[in-house]
């Protein structure tokens, strides 16, 4: 893993390339319109994308819902890079950034698909979520930190 670098993008035209990564691994698939992933928290949150040969090949987004209570979306890693440790090392920066920002708390909604990983690293289930516009089942998770 050391041939990728974790950060947050750089410039707009590496923001326009992690919008569209994030538009092709996690709303294409399910017919989602490119302008369906945005939302009010857009210009505050913390980015952060994976970037191996100058591709992003993973990303996470972090943002607060109010000053204890940060929350995570938006987590992809490309297929052919999965169960390689990436989601779980732009979990982890995502989880620095937010202790760094005093939050005691982190939730999110996770895919059920993806509730292993998260109860992988510490996550608990606090229920189902039913605010997804997908149409693919979502269960809420929590972290102290």
């Amino acid at each position: 893993m050391n041939d990728i670098e974790f950060r947050t993008p750089l410039s707009s035209e590496e923001f326009k390339e992690y919008d569209l990564f994030r538009w092709r691994i996690l709303r294409k698939p399910i017919g989602k319109d490119i302008n369906s992933f945005k939302d009010d928290y857009e210009d505050k949150a913390f980015h952060l994308i994976g970037i191996r040969d100058g591709i992003i090949i993973g990303c996470g987004r972090l943002h607060f819902n109010n000053k204890d209570e940060a929350q995570i979306r938006y987590m992809a890693v490309e297929k052919s890079s999965q169960k390689k440790g990436i989601g779980k090392k732009i979990l982890d920066i995502l989880e620095e950034n937010a202790i760094k920002n005093n939050a005691k708390k982190i939730i999110l909604n996770a895919r059920d698909q993806a509730l292993k990983f998260y109860e992988s690293s510490n996550y608990i289930s606090v229920g189902k979520y039913h605010g997804s516009d997908t149409g693919i089942p979502h269960t809420t998770m929590m972290k102290r930190i």
